[in-house]
């Protein structure tokens, strides 16, 4: 698979820019530069049409086109996208994918086309049974990971956010080896995109270490929806779970763990792949 980023306009699409604030702390008012996360229009262009326009930050913009069609169910492997090219346009930047023929021709069977905002993940759906796809049963039992290592996980995170110590405003996603160290990690604002960044990067690079994912943001069902899909039998979160996230979790076959912080964790579902060792 090719990736092509054709122009010098490209390299302006910063992920963060400088604004001069008036800062109110302890009564005290003073000015100064903060720095700013930015978000840009990115669309989503299979063979020529344009099928999706997320906001996302501008970085790692590869991982997240083929992230989005695997998770999306666009395509089945990545060997399926020929080629990406990056195309700086006057309101945004267009990711044109060509992709094999035959899967272009099922795409377009579907008539799906999204708009989606910052931390939306259903816009677009043209039905019901569309926004509720449920993935295959994600059938790994062998997968099993220590408390030890979620909360070495969360220690590590922190460390690995660049883009967030900058400005405070981007989620994360990474991919975390069994004993807890960072393996890969995306970051973006919305956490839809992160997580489609990092499952893009592991099937570019063929990576098929084991693991889990732990993501910095609450866990929506969409979050547990990609997983699934992507084959990944654990997501860790640091903030909740939604109810529909806990049930589709439990259908398919995926554990579900919300509020890893602080040295502890809550196990919605699927309990038998997390080994809990007491503190001493």
């Amino acid at each position: 698979m090719a990736v092509k980023t054709p122009g010098e306009r490209i390299a302006t699409a910063a992920t963060s820019s400088s604004h001069q604030v008036l800062k109110w702390k302890e009564g005290q008012i003073q000015t100064l530069d903060d720095c700013v996360a930015e978000e840009v229009p990115i669309a989503m262009v299979y063979n020529g049409i344009s099928h999706a326009v997320m906001l996302a930050t501008p970085q790692d913009l590869e991982d997240f086109a083929v992230g989005f069609s695997l998770s999306e169910c666009i395509i089945n492997s990545p060997k399926e996208i020929h080629d990406i090219e990056l195309v700086s346009q006057p309101n945004g930047i267009e990711l044109q994918i060509d992709m094999a023929p035959e899967r272009f021709q099922m795409l377009k069977q579907r008539r799906r086309s999204i708009t989606g905002r910052t931390g939306c993940g259903l816009c677009g759906a043209e039905s019901l049974d569309q926004a509720m796809r449920i993935p295959s049963n994600v059938v790994n039992i062998a997968d099993r990971i220590s408390s030890q290592s979620i909360y070495r996980a969360h220690q590590n995170i922190r460390h690995e956010q660049k883009l967030e110590a900058m400005t405070g405003a981007t989620h994360a996603c990474a991919w975390v080896k069994p004993n807890g160290d960072i393996e890969l990690i995306r970051e973006d604002v919305g956490r839809h995109n992160a997580l489609d960044k990092l499952i893009g990067a592991r099937a570019r690079s063929r990576s098929t270490s084991p693991g889990f994912v732990l993501t910095t943001s609450r866990a929506s069902y969409e979050m547990v929806q990609k997983v699934a899909t992507a084959g990944i039998s654990i997501l860790v979160a640091v903030s909740a779970p939604t109810g529909l996230a806990i049930r589709i979790a439990e259908a398919c076959g995926v554990t579900l763990v919300g509020f890893a912080r602080n040295q502890q964790h809550v196990v919605y579902s699927h309990p038998e792949r997390i080994l809990h060792k007491a503190l001493v």
